[in-house]
């Protein structure tokens, strides 16, 4: 049964998704998903849900809308002013806002996309459970003002009585600096002999044409030197292919889930984030990792999500053993 519902006022480019579709690609559908995985992972785990639950991508343009029940929200990803009633509000931690109080997020920058989690998370309709849109199947797609999505759990506020408030500031990990995008060889990166190296030569130019199932980019083109046709084939979210033409064209999360152009490269999924954040317009560089490399960090940054969960897991255990159940309650 649900709680209350979330009403739109100001719908920029926001949609509803989650991790993606993992059992899509074996029916031949995309998997897409939140483009940044870290940033959709730490704002639910802000709010006390799991990782995979619905939430809201706003990409780029700003985002307003109200709830008729108090909830808790959390805000992470690219930077963005977020306001509750017109008054400032932290990102990276977990904020209670009152039934009809407004809640924006405006003027994101440093990135492209932010994320907003609501503790309890929304009843929405699934696709191969997935609530990710997908353009090809017209299933989703962005919210308009005026949608009203359905809210699983209300959320009274909680009164900090016991400690000061800074034993409640969440130690978020941060998130990667810069546009170095970490890469390993592809299964081509022999049909390009000497020319491979071109892609660590200088930046590339993401271009207009870029969106959530590739970025099409300029700069040093690498050759490919063998005649063999390369077959369609299945291939990776974050394959660096070099199709005929004057673009690198690298794969995320919308991509089909087979292409027929030589892969170059395969981006690592850490660095996948760091591409959901760059803007059409801007650069990044390329840099060559092993695949132990990759991996040591993927781990890592585990490990440090995993850290931020039993830390706000303690929170909210310790509001609930030294709040009144009788009182108000609201977290700072």
């Amino acid at each position: 049964m649900n709680a209350g519902q979330l009403t739109v006022i100001e719908a920029g480019s926001t949609q509803l998704t989650d991790l993606g579709r993992r059992r899509g690609p074996s029916y031949g559908v995309p998997v897409n998903g939140a483009l940044d995985q870290r940033a959709a992972r730490i704002a639910n785990i802000l709010v006390g849900n799991a990782e995979s639950a619905p939430l809201l991508e706003v990409t780029a343009l700003d985002l307003e809308f109200v709830a008729d029940v108090d909830i808790l929200i959390a805000v992470s990803g690219a930077h963005a002013f977020v306001t509750v009633d017109g008054v400032a509000r932290e990102r990276n931690q977990p904020v209670s806002v009152r039934a009809g109080e407004p809640v924006a997020v405006r003027g994101i920058q440093g990135g492209l996309r932010s994320y907003v989690a609501v503790r309890g998370s929304f009843d929405v309709p699934l696709l191969l459970g997935s609530c990710a849109p997908d353009s090809v199947l017209g299933f989703g797609g962005r919210l308009i003002v005026g949608a009203r999505i359905p809210v699983q759990c209300e959320t009274a506020p909680i009164i900090n009585d016991h400690f000061s408030a800074e034993l409640y500031r969440l130690a978020v990990p941060a998130a990667p600096a810069g546009f170095v995008v970490d890469i390993t060889d592809g299964p081509d990166v022999e049909d390009f002999a000497d020319t491979a190296e071109r892609i660590f030569e200088r930046p590339y130019l993401v271009g207009a044409a870029s969106n959530h199932i590739g970025l099409r980019m300029t700069g040093p083109l690498p050759v490919r030197r063998s005649r063999e046709e390369v077959l369609s084939r299945g291939v990776p979210v974050g394959a660096v292919e070099v199709p005929p033409g004057d673009e690198l064209l690298v794969l995320h999360r919308g991509r089909g889930v087979t292409a027929g152009y030589p892969v170059l490269a395969v981006v690592t999924s850490y660095s996948l984030d760091v591409l959901a954040q760059i803007r059409p317009g801007q650069q990044l560089r390329f840099r060559r990792v092993t695949a132990a490399a990759a991996a040591a960090r993927v781990r890592a940054d585990r490990a440090a999500l995993d850290a931020l969960r039993i830390r706000t897991d303690s929170v909210f255990t310790a509001l609930e053993a030294f709040s009144d159940p009788s009182s108000e309650r609201t977290v700072p």
